[in-house]
């Protein structure tokens, strides 16, 4: 998956962006927490470049919406197409809520 190897082999920083009960539901490791309405007022927290930001939720919706705008504020993000639902379905590693801070 194109995503993983960004993260894995480029430091890029996963962002998910879905909301707290889904965060906890299941996530990938390392990955920042910044639920979707929330993405303006915290954008200060997400790296600018050269650190490539990789934008995930569920499916690719939510987080297609968060790439583009956080690519119009000047970060070199990308959405994970597909999601987590994809993430997951590819074997790639899932954390619980309680194993991980936001």
């Amino acid at each position: 998956m194109q995503a993983a190897r960004l993260v894995a082999e480029h430091g890029a920083v996963l962002v998910d962006v879905r909301e707290p009960a889904e965060w906890d539901a299941g996530h990938a490791p390392g990955a920042l927490h910044v639920p979707l309405d929330q993405v303006p007022e915290r954008v200060a927290e997400i790296p600018t470049p050269p650190t490539a930001v990789v934008v995930v939720c569920r499916s690719g919706h939510r987080s297609a919406l968060a790439a583009a705008w956080l690519r119009g504020q000047g970060r070199d993000a990308v959405n994970l197409a597909g999601g987590l639902l994809d993430w997951a379905q590819a074997g790639l590693p899932l954390l619980s809520g309680a194993d991980e801070p936001r």
